[in-house]
C-alpha cells in the first residue's frame, strides 16, 4: 500500500519471511498486552499483511474479529463493543471511520497499513526481533477467530471458532484438492469471509500456494490478474460466475491457465453453472457450508470434475455426517426427498458469543447443527441445496423456492442478475 492510501494487488509468494515477521509481531503486540483470549479487530481489505496480523494475534493465544472495511461506523462499533475488541486494525481510506466507532468501544489502540494520524503504523510492530511468549493454547477450546454471521435467522452474531475448528476444516479440504508445482490462487473473496479466510489466506499458506490478493473485486482486473499470473485455482461466488457466463469482456482474455473453479456462498443455479462452462470450456462446480462450520460442509473432488453434477453442491467432506429432516415433524428423510440439511463434525463452531440462546437453537443436544438450509442428498451422496428455511414463499400451501425462480430469470441473455422476493397476496399467501 502506498502513503496515499490506494492498494496494489499483492502476492503471498514468502511463507518464511510472513513466518518471521508475523513472529515479530506477535512479540509486539505481547509487550503491549495483548493477553490470551482478548481480541483484536481486523478491518481491512483483503492485503498481505492480513495474514501476518492474523497468526501474529493467534500465536500469542488472541482471537481475530474480521469485520467488513465497508461497514458503517455503527456497525463497526457494534461489531466491536460485542467482542470486546482491544485493539483494531485498519487502512488509511477508512481510518475516519474506524475512529468514530471505536470513541463507542473499549478498544486501546488503532494500527494501520501505512501512516494515519491516531494511529500506531503496523510496520512499528515488526521491528521487535524477541521471540514472542510461549502461550499454553487447548486447541479444541480456546477460539482463534470470531467472524460474524446472521446465522440460520436474525441478527448478527459472533460464531466462536477454535484453533481445532480451523485446522479441521483445511485437513478435510485436502483430498478434494491437488496442489502441484507452480498452482496459484486469487484472493479475491474477502479475507472478512471465512470463505476467503480459511481457502484464499490459510488454505494457500498452509500448502505453500501463492495467493494474489485483491483488495476489492473489479472484473477487468480480475481478468487480467488471471491471464498475468497464470491463476490454477479460483474460488468464486455466484455473481462473478454470472459474470464470467455473461460478461463480453471476458472473451478477451486468456483464461487457458485455470483448472479449479469452485463456487460457494450462495446456490449457484444449473443453467448459470452449465452456460460458465459452455462459454470457458471448463467446469464450475459448487461448495457448501457456512461461518458456523469453519467453512465447508460438501465439496466436488477435483478427480470428479469431468463427471460433476450440474446443480450439486459437492460431497461430504471427510469426518463428518449429515442428515435431512422433515421440516414439519423433524422426521429423517431418506435419499432425494427435500428437508433441513443438519451436519455433525471435528469443524462445527462452539456456538454464538453471548446468545446461548441462539446456540442453543442451531446445535441440539446431541451435537446437530441446523443450517436452516433446504436441500437432498442424491443416491451418489452428492448435496443439492434448494434455499433458506426462512425465505420460502408460501404458494396456496406450496413451497417456492426463490432461489430457484431466480435461476430461470438468469437463464434469459438480458438478464444480468436478479433477486426474488414473496409479496402478500389475498388469495395465495404469497405470491
Amino acid at each position: 500500500m502506498s502513503r496515499s492510501g490506494k492498494i496494489y494487488p499483492h502476492s503471498l509468494t514468502a511463507p518464511a519471511g510472513a513466518r518471521c515477521r508475523s513472529r515479530r509481531a506477535a512479540s509486539s503486540l505481547a509487550k503491549r498486552g495483548l493477553r490470551k483470549g482478548e481480541v483484536f479487530a481486523i478491518c481491512c481489505p483483503n492485503v498481505p499483511e492480513y495474514a501476518i496480523a492474523f497468526h501474529a494475534v493467534s500465536k500469542v493465544g488472541g482471537v481475530v474479529t474480521p469485520m467488513n472495511p465497508l461497514y458503517t461506523p455503527d456497525e463497526i462499533a457494534f461489531q466491536l463493543h460485542d467482542t470486546g475488541a482491544k485493539y483494531v486494525l485498519t487502512v488509511p481510506p477508512f481510518i475516519e471511520k474506524v475512529a468514530a466507532a471505536v470513541s463507542h468501544s473499549r478498544v486501546e489502540e488503532i494500527f494501520v497499513l501505512g501512516e494515519a494520524v491516531g494511529a500506531t503504523p503496523f510496520a512499528a510492530l515488526m521491528q521487535d526481533d524477541d521471540t514472542p511468549p510461549a502461550v499454553p493454547i487447548d486447541v479444541r477450546k480456546d477460539l482463534v477467530v470470531l467472524p460474524y454471521s446472521s446465522g440460520t435467522a436474525g441478527r448478527p452474531k459472533g460464531v466462536m471458532l477454535t484453533h481445532y475448528n480451523m485446522v479441521a476444516v483445511l485437513r478435510q479440504l485436502e483430498p478434494a484438492l491437488r496442489v502441484r508445482p507452480g498452482d496459484r490462487g486469487l484472493g479475491v473473496l474477502p479475507f472478512f469471509h471465512l470463505f476467503g479466510l480459511n481457502v484464499l489466506l490459510n488454505g494457500t499458506l498452509y500448502r505453500g500456494v501463492p495467493c494474489i490478493t485483491m483488495p476489492r473485486f473489479d472484473l477487468v482486473q480480475f481478468l487480467e490478474l488471471v491471464q498475468r499470473y497464470r491463476i490454477t485455482h479460483l474460488a468464486i461466488v455466484p455473481p462473478i460466475v454470472v459474470a464470467l457466463a455473461k460478461a463480453p469482456v471476458v472473451a478477451d482474455y486468456d483464461l487457458s491457465s485455470l483448472r479449479y473453479i469452485g463456487s460457494g456462498a450462495a446456490p449457484l443455479d444449473g443453467a448459470v453453472q452449465q452456460a460458465f462452462s459452455e462459454r470457458l470450456q471448463k467446469p464450475v462446480v459448487q461448495g457448501y457450508g457456512m461461518t458456523e462450520t469453519s467453512l465447508l460442509i460438501a465439496t466436488t473432488p477435483e478427480d470428479e470434475l469431468e463427471h460433476a453434477k450440474v446443480g450439486a453442491s459437492g460431497k461430504l467432506i471427510p469426518n463428518m455426517t449429515a442428515k435431512v429432516l422433515d421440516t414439519t415433524n423433524g422426521a429423517e428423510l431418506d435419499a432425494n426427498a427435500v428437508g433441513e440439511i443438519c451436519v455433525r463434525g471435528p469443524n462445527i463452531m462452539q456456538g454464538y458469543l453471548n446468545d446461548p440462546e441462539a446456540t442453543r437453537s442451531t446445535i441440539d443436544t446431541s451435537g446437530w447443527l441446523h443450517t436452516g438450509d433446504l436441500g437432498y442428498v442424491d443416491d451418489e451422496g452428492y448435496f443439492f441445496v434448494v434455499d433458506r428455511v426462512k425465505e420460502l414463499i408460501k404458494y396456496k400451501g406450496f413451497q417456492v423456492a426463490p432461489a430457484e425462480l431466480e435461476g430461470i430469470l438468469l437463464t434469459h441473455p438480458a438478464i444480468a442478475d436478479a433477486a426474488v422476493i414473496p409479496k402478500p397476496d389475498a388469495e395465495a399467501g404469497e405470491i
